[in-house]
């Protein structure tokens, strides 16, 4: 039966009994757990037994490590240039070369872990439930801890010179990556209902995108915080706060030109990363996010299928069901595979043409919460467990 860390996000076909619990333990301006918790050790909902499969992609294990527990906490790997940094709950940060496993350095920061990691290479960020912002230089020492106005859930970006870290009251800090001071805060009108989930952020020079409670995607300035545009993935729809929860749920995704978002209990949409302008957008909804490459967009649903749209029209390519409830991250687009992993660990590879099962890989079994990383080149992925082990697969 499905045990979960508690996470992220309200389920929209919980039970009426659920809705009931729900309704009655939140109030106005509160926050949606995670509805996978709701299949813990009662629950009637069982993960899909693994379909047996014909493997038709070779998936090697080409290193392994481990930085420590998770606890939880969504802590996802980076990838600059040929090396990795990694983050534990317990405070340690890592960076480790990416063709090899082989550590770099090693640091503890001295205070739990609930966000990371953030790098361009020159600067390591890493958040708190605290809300402290603690940034390493490039050889792993410490070079400052600044404050925002609450737990910070997902990992800080870091890019030109400043490191971007948003709160889990949906207001985005910006520091000085040199010195921690604060250049500005961006703040959005709060919400009645949200999720309590790690919404991240992605940038590009100039411009950082982020999604928010109620189905907006905004680019804003790094420079200055400043709105460049805002488009709506989705509008909220319903009777009630709860019906009407459409936040988008993970960080967007850049794809050559475009930028990508998708909401929970709404849709999925690109825009133009440049102007704002949508580029397409139809009916979707995920608690886990979204991958994508030059050709497809890939998402996993609140069932946990995987499914496959055109990049640049969104028309529907493929579904992938036979793995339901088995808490799937978003899709990883590696070689001729997309990635996910469930929370047993196991790691599954899918055609990108067809959303076919073509490879199947273990871990550690104590599951996988944060979507793989690709590696360089597209020659593979990693995946970080909750156990802290550390998994580099080839996709070739």
């Amino acid at each position: 039966i499905l045990a979960e860390p508690k996470m992220t996000f309200f389920r929209r076909t919980a039970t009426p009994f659920v809705a009931v619990l729900l309704a009655s333990s939140l109030s106005a301006c509160g926050s949606i757990p995670n509805p996978f918790d709701w299949f813990g050790s009662s629950s009637i909902i069982k993960p899909a037994e693994l379909p047996p499969i014909t493997p038709s992609l070779t998936t090697a294990l080409i290193w392994t490590g481990n930085i420590g527990p998770a606890k939880g906490a969504q802590l996802s790997p980076v990838l600059v240039g040929a090396n990795i940094y990694v983050a534990s709950e317990d405070g340690t940060v890592g960076k480790v070369d990416a063709s090899t496993g082989g550590s770099v350095w090693r640091a503890n920061i001295g205070k739990k872990i609930s966000a990371g990691v953030g790098s361009d290479g020159n600067t390591t960020a890493v958040g708190t439930l605290k809300g402290e912002v603690i940034a390493l230089d490039e050889s792993g020492k410490a070079k400052w801890t600044a404050l925002v106005t609450s737990e910070v859930l997902a990992a800080p970006v870091v890019i030109d010179d400043t490191v971007i870290v948003r709160s889990h009251d949906n207001k985005i800090f910006a520091f000085n990556a040199a010195d921690g001071k604060r250049q500005w805060v961006y703040q959005r009108p709060a919400q009645a209902l949200t999720l309590r989930h790690a919404a991240g952020l992605s940038g590009v020079p100039g411009t950082v995108y982020a999604g928010f409670p109620g189905g907006k995607l905004a680019a804003l300035n790094i420079a200055t915080g400043v709105v460049r545009w805002e488009g709506t993935v989705a509008l909220p729809k319903g009777a009630t706060e709860l019906e009407r929860v459409a936040d988008v749920t993970s960080a967007p995704i850049l794809l050559d030109r475009d930028v990508c978002a998708v909401a929970f209990q709404g849709r999925i949409a690109c825009f133009d990363q440049i102007n704002g302008n949508q580029v397409w957008g139809r009916d979707a909804s995920s608690p886990a996010g979204m991958g994508g490459d030059n050709r497809f967009v890939f998402y996993t649903d609140e069932k946990a299928a995987v499914l496959a749209l055109s990049r640049a029209t969104g028309a529907s390519l493929w579904k992938q069901d036979k793995l339901l409830y088995r808490r799937l991250t978003a899709p990883t687009s590696s070689g001729r595979a997309a990635v996910a992993a469930d929370f047993q660990g196991v790691v599954h590879f899918f055609s990108r043409e067809d959303g076919a099962l073509i490879g199947r890989a273990n871990t550690d079994s104590s599951g996988v919460f944060v979507a793989p990383i690709a590696l360089p080149d597209g020659k593979g992925i990693l995946v970080q467990t909750q156990n802290g082990g550390l998994f580099a697969f080839s996709t070739q």
